[in-house]
């Protein structure tokens, strides 16, 4: 019955972590980099609120749950269990290490008076979250055949 609440709560987790970053990564992170840049940073910084903290939780919830069903389950499956949590853990170390600080250099600016030299993050910003994408749809990936053989 544990490992049944476990599969259930990483396998949500790390699904709802792989599809919000992939939003990101092919519909939400495009448009922003369509807009001047004036407006990109009045953007990025509304869609931002709405992650934090959140995002953290969801994938710290899938990580957790994916190291506890390696332990529970004790077999095979433990492998790809540790491993989608390491993906999960290296994904949010991404996030923590680059993207949020390049997030936080953007908060502290006023979109309407940039500074002449701004330089345009937007390439390292997309570059990483893609990073950060990938590497949640393997730790779902993985969480989820981990369960199928479990």
């Amino acid at each position: 019955m544990v490992s049944h609440i476990l599969a259930v709560l990483a396998l949500t987790a790390s699904g709802v972590g792989a599809g919000v970053l992939t939003a990101v990564a092919i519909s939400v992170f495009p448009a922003l980099c369509n807009m001047p840049p004036e407006r990109y940073v009045e953007s990025h910084r509304m869609f931002g609120k709405g992650f934090h903290p959140t995002m953290p939780i969801v994938f710290n919830i899938g990580m957790f749950s994916a190291f506890a069903l390696a332990i529970v389950e004790g077999d095979a499956s433990s492998i790809p269990f540790t491993a989608g949590g390491l993906a999960l853990l290296a994904s949010q170390c991404v996030s923590h290490l680059g993207n949020v600080p390049i997030n936080r250099r953007l908060a502290a600016l006023d979109p309407r008076n940039l500074p002449d030299d701004w330089d345009d993050p937007r390439p390292r910003w997309g570059h990483l979250n893609r990073i950060r994408a990938s590497l949640a749809v393997t730790a779902l990936a993985l969480i989820a055949a981990a369960t199928a053989v479990s």
